[in-house]
């Protein structure tokens, strides 16, 4: 008997989805260390040498983060990977000696979400719709966005998924919203990810076509969501104290202003390895030698050294999230001489993401211009991924729409589930 598959790879998190004809979307279950299991699947990866041999030991998920916080021994923490499908600088990459392929990272995490959940279901039928995103990060142009599709499915086929259907992420979170509808809606859905945020315009309900493409009246996208919002509590809160906006000497006795391209990096924690380049790490020598405030950039070097990349974003994440249920929460990143601790007020976190707020609620108004539909004529508006959670993101469309037309629900998994259901209605239509 055929039935739905559909997979949702995640910029943080990841998920799978079956369902059976006549059945609801059932979701894989993913081991953790502590022996629960999750309906996500963190996008991470681990490389490391086991006890110092020649050959890489490749680990995925949860299992990943859970190797690197107990290592004796440095090895390679990489996430955020969806995020560089559309630039064309990023290649390849060496890791512990060895060089890989975007695809080929990317089908590590694949490969592991394909295994352990054929352990739970059995073998996954093909094709399997994947979710893609209305726009890339960093895709300007239709090329660009054909780049990345070709190696998210280079991605899929070398993980052992030999046909997939690609749908976008916010038309499967509709699927998901209408299969519990008894009457017809026009539905604004807003897909909120890590890396960018997506948005759809559908009539949904029993009396849509069953041909969902012309169910869709417009999308749109833009490229940031929560982890342009993780950057600016960093540039507020984090690079101060290293260093940001400081002054060193030259070798030639100049004072110069401290880089700030140094910062960028330090905004996106999975880019904090590329200060680790022989020449990056020599301008932080450099720097610390002849900086009026030495101690600042001994900070930002021991962090660069060590790798603490994911320790940062942890931090950083619980106070996002501990701001979106209070007016004000504590940041607290403690190590050698890192020392940050500061009180950060919700008022304070929104003034620093109103750029990235303002440039969504544009591209919300270009999908309703295009689309020639007035806000009021919106039945519903669904909400889905973590940063949907977030305060300010939320009055945008309270404000817009009116809070009585707001549902949201299965943030994480919404996705996955209505991939499921978009790839048994593809199936049935033969």
């Amino acid at each position: 008997m055929e039935r739905g598959v559909g997979v949702d790879f995640g910029t943080t998190n990841s998920a799978l989805a079956i369902v059976e004809p006549e059945g609801n979307p059932e979701l894989a279950e993913f081991a953790r260390a502590d022996g629960t299991v999750s309906p996500t699947f963190r996008s991470v990866l681990y490389f490391k040498r086991p006890d110092g041999g020649r050959e890489i030991a490749e680990v995925a998920g949860q299992r990943a983060i859970d190797h690197y916080l107990s290592a004796d021994e440095p090895g390679r923490l990489m996430q955020s990977l969806k995020s560089f499908l559309a630039r064309r600088d990023f290649t390849e990459t060496s890791v512990l000696g060895r060089t890989y392929r975007l695809e080929a990272l990317i089908a590590v995490i694949l490969r592991s979400v394909r295994e352990e959940s054929e352990a739970q279901f059995g073998p996954l039928e093909a094709p399997v719709v994947v979710g893609r995103p209305v726009r890339f990060v960093g895709a300007n142009d239709l090329e660009a966005e054909e780049f990345a599709l070709a190696r998210l499915r280079a991605s899929f086929h070398n993980a052992g998924f030999p046909e997939v259907i690609f749908e976008y992420e916010p038309v499967a979170a509709a699927y998901h919203y209408e299969s519990s509808l008894d009457r017809d809606e026009l539905i604004l859905i807003g897909d909120f990810g890590g890396g960018t945020s997506d948005f759809s315009l559908l009539r949904v309900g029993p009396g849509r076509s069953r041909d969902a493409r012309d169910s869709i009246l417009g999308t749109e996208g833009v490229g940031l969501a929560g982890d342009a919002f993780d950057g600016r509590i960093v540039r507020s809160v984090v690079s101060p104290v290293l260093g940001m906006g400081g002054r060193y000497r030259s070798v030639f006795g100049k004072e110069l202003p401290v880089p700030t391209w140094i910062y960028t990096h330090l905004q996106r924690w999975h880019h904090l390895s590329f200060l680790k380049s022989p020449r990056s790490l020599q301008l932080l020598y450099d720097m610390t030698r002849e900086a009026f405030e030495p101690e600042r950039f001994e900070a930002l070097l021991h962090l660069v050294q060590n790798d603490l990349g994911f320790e940062l974003h942890r931090a950083v994440e619980t106070a996002k999230l501990d701001l979106s249920e209070e007016e004000e929460a504590a940041f607290r990143f403690l190590d050698g001489p890192v020392q940050i601790e500061e009180r950060v007020s919700r008022e304070g976190f929104e003034a620093w993401i109103a750029p990235e707020v303002e440039a969504i609620e544009t591209c919300i108004d270009r999908l309703l211009e295009k689309t020639s539909t007035p806000a009021d004529e919106v039945d519903r508006v669904f909400l889905t991924g973590g940063t949907s959670l977030v305060p300010l993101v939320r009055a945008l469309f309270v404000h817009r729409f009116g809070v009585e037309r707001i549902r949201s629900g299965a943030e994480l998994t919404s996705v996955a589930s209505g991939l499921a259901l978009r790839s048994l209605e593809l199936k049935r239509s033969g």
